[in-house]
């Protein structure tokens, strides 16, 4: 698979931003990350060698971009952890989705990784300033992405169905409204839970509109906050 990006040289990298780093990272995700399950789709493992992780972080942090870890990206948020990305979309491409709800751009990385995949991406952020800046990402490489100001809560109903609905900040239970704008044959990824006490689910929607469930393992996000802040 090709990945079409349009790749200024602060994209390519050097130093702690260079390839042989990036590749590194996906070495490690192939072999299982920190303990983690080992990443198996190459289609994903490409996506994340592709697409320069350090332009969603802070300059000051950019050496650090290729890092299994997440990172602050201010406003109490973070860029997730380039494994829980990588599973959570692994998990999600084994529907075959085209169209894709994210809920919580964020920085604009895990947006990012799947319109690398060829996916149609929808996104919304609840953040202004965040969701500005990662639009100024997207354009940079050359991604469109739609995005919106809104309550992730809500989703977006009006460009609904989605093939695949991604969360990345955890709710005390997984949002209905979010699982009525899931097509059939689609799936959910999302981390529900409390602080401490957060675990990484899957729901399936059958083509008759039945729902199942599946736990993937713990994990730790930011909390799924209702409202917009500019």
């Amino acid at each position: 698979m090709s990945l079409r990006m349009r790749l200024q040289p602060e994209a390519i990298g050097s130093g702690m931003t260079s390839q042989r780093v990036r590749d590194r990272l996906v070495d490690r995700l192939r072999g299982g990350s920190a303990g983690g399950e080992a990443i198996a789709d190459e289609r994903v493992l490409n996506a994340i060698r592709t697409v320069p992780r350090h332009l969603f972080v802070d300059e000051a942090l950019a050496t650090r971009a290729y890092e299994d870890t997440a990172l602050p990206i201010g406003h109490g948020q973070t860029i997730s952890q380039p494994w829980v990305v990588a599973r959570m979309t692994e998990v999600l491409m084994q529907a075959a989705p085209r169209k894709v709800l994210e809920i919580g751009t964020g920085s604009g990385y895990q947006a990012a990784i799947l319109a690398a995949l060829g996916l149609e991406v929808h996104t919304v952020e609840r953040i202004g300033e965040l969701l500005r800046t990662a639009r100024k990402r997207f354009r940079q490489l050359g991604m469109n992405i739609r995005s919106k100001h809104d309550d992730g809560r809500i989703g977006w109903p009006e460009n609904g169905p989605f093939d695949a609905i991604i969360v990345t900040a955890a709710a005390p239970a997984l949002v209905d409204a979010l699982g009525e704008q899931l097509a059939a044959g689609g799936v959910l990824v999302a981390p529900v839970g409390g602080a401490g006490a957060q675990s990484l689910l899957v729901l399936r929607k059958a083509a008759d509109g039945s729902l199942s469930q599946q736990t993937l393992g713990p994990v730790v996000f930011v909390p799924l906050l209702s409202g917009m802040v500019d």
